[in-house]
Order: structure tokens, then sequence, then C-alpha cells
């Protein structure tokens, strides 16, 4: 079959505008968080998303999601709007986090293997191809509901993710509701990360985040550019893993889109330096 051909079946067209709306948004959150220093903090909710993929397994629910994305958004918040007051701070805090739910999660699926896991523990860690071209309708809808969400967020309060990403505190000083707006953008990251395990997987999904940002920032230095930049990196990157799983049976699109990835960041960042000269 050539390219065309598949692009006809209905459901590498799903998985691909799941796998494309699944980078626009984390590319979009990703760009506050690279630019607080924040960006471990994607990792480390990725980790705690797999904990809670886990655990909905070992009690059988049927619906991961309503425990994944919950658990995950109560650690966003713990994190990102009150991680300044947290007696464990900075990097240790997420260190913890991450390390402790990684742990927790493989304890989990290997203390109590008499449940059924949906997909094998690398697919949840890697990504698995074989879940995005098994996607229904009700997963359309749930990543285009996310897309208008992020999006949406974006477009409306611009100007107050670009104040809380560079001068909290100034804002604070304003008086504007500088912490209803981090723990808004927490609840954003939280959904997005709980997401994106589907297209890379738990120990991947960091790389949606953190690499078309860093890619973006390479040729831009303006705010707004770098967020347009960096959606357009990680769809681009998407869509090459996804079409690569599709065509070339056994290519495993996670590694394939992170792969995409780096080599659009090293070509950002050798034109950075030309731009320089």
């Amino acid at each position: 079959m050539t390219l065309i051909d598949y692009l006809r079946l209905s459901f590498v067209q799903y998985a691909l505008v799941v796998s494309i709306l699944t980078a626009l948004c984390a590319a979009l959150v990703g760009v506050p968080l690279v630019l607080k220093r924040y960006s471990l903090i994607g990792s480390g909710l990725s980790h705690v998303a797999f904990a809670g993929l886990a655990l909905s397994a070992v009690i059988n629910l049927k619906a991961p999601m309503f425990l994944v994305i919950p658990l995950t958004i109560a650690v966003a918040i713990l994190l990102l709007a009150f991680g300044r007051n947290a007696k464990v701070k900075g990097d240790a805090s997420v260190a913890m986090i991450s390390i402790g739910a990684l742990a927790l999660g493989y304890f989990l699926l290997n203390t109590f293997p008499v449940f059924h896991f949906t997909g094998d523990i690398a697919g949840a860690l890697f990504g698995d191809s074989t879940q995005m071209v098994t996607l229904t309708t009700a997963d359309i809808w749930l990543s285009v509901g996310m897309a208008v969400l992020v999006i949406g967020f974006f477009v409306f309060f611009y100007n107050k993710i670009f104040a809380i990403t560079f001068d909290a505190d100034f804002m604070k000083a304003t008086g504007a509701k500088a912490k209803m707006y981090e723990i808004l953008v927490a609840v954003l990251i939280a959904i997005v990360v709980s997401l994106s395990m589907r297209l890379v997987g738990s120990l991947l999904t960091a790389a949606l985040i953190i690499f078309p940002a860093l890619s973006a920032m390479r040729l831009f230095k303006d705010f707004k550019k770098v967020v347009i930049c960096s959606g357009i990196i990680s769809v681009i990157c998407a869509t090459f893993g996804m079409l690569s799983a599709i065509v070339w049976e056994g290519t495993p699109v996670g590694a394939t889109i992170v792969m995409a990835n780096i080599a659009i960041f090293g070509v950002c960042f050798g034109t950075g330096l030309l731009l320089k000269q």
C-alpha cells in the first residue's frame, strides 16, 4: 500500500488527528514551562499519570482517564501553584514525586497481576502504536476538546500567560489574580500530559513539551513567535512519527517523534548560530 492508500483509512485519519492535536497542545503549554525553568515538571507529571494508569488497572477501572487526569491535576497544582511554599523545594520535590510515582506504578502492575492491564508496561512507558490505530470517535472528541481548551486559553488569556511566565510577582503586586492563572495553567498542563501518554508513553511525554519550545527559542526571541513556531515544529514531528509507524510497521511512534524533535532541534540550533553571525 502507498501512503495515499493509508491516508484513506479511517483509523489512520483518527490517529493523525489525535497525534497532531496532542502534539500541538503539548508544545503550547511547554513554552511557559520551559521559560519558567520548570521543564522537569512535565516529566514528573507524566510519571504521576503512569502511576494513575497503573492504579486504574489494579482497581479494574474501565475508563482510566477518570482517575489519571484528576490525580495529575492535583499534583500539578501542588508543584506549579504552591511549590514556592513547599518544605521540599524546587527540583528536589519534582525528582521525589517523579521517581516515587514511577516506582509506585511499576510496583502496582507487578504486585497485582490478576487484573488485566490494557497494554503492556513497555507500551505505557514508551508509547503504544497499536493503541493509536484503535482510536474511537470518543478519543477524537476528547482530543478536540483538549485542543479547544488549550488554544482558547492561550488566545483569551495571552497577556496573563505572558505575565505569569516572566514576572508572576509583579503581576501579584498589580492586584491581578496570579495564583488563579497559575492554577489554570497547571490544570491545562496536567490534562495535556495525561493524554499525551497515549502518543509517546510516560517516559517520553516530556519530549513533546520541551523540545519544540527549545527549538523555537533558537530561532526567535519574541514570545508569540516562539509559541507559534513551537506548535508548528511539534505538529510536523508528530505527523512524521505517526506516518512512519503506520507505513513502516514496527517503527515505534513515540521514539520516532522524539528523534524527529531532536533532529529539528539540531537544525534550529545550527540556524540560530548562523543568524547571530
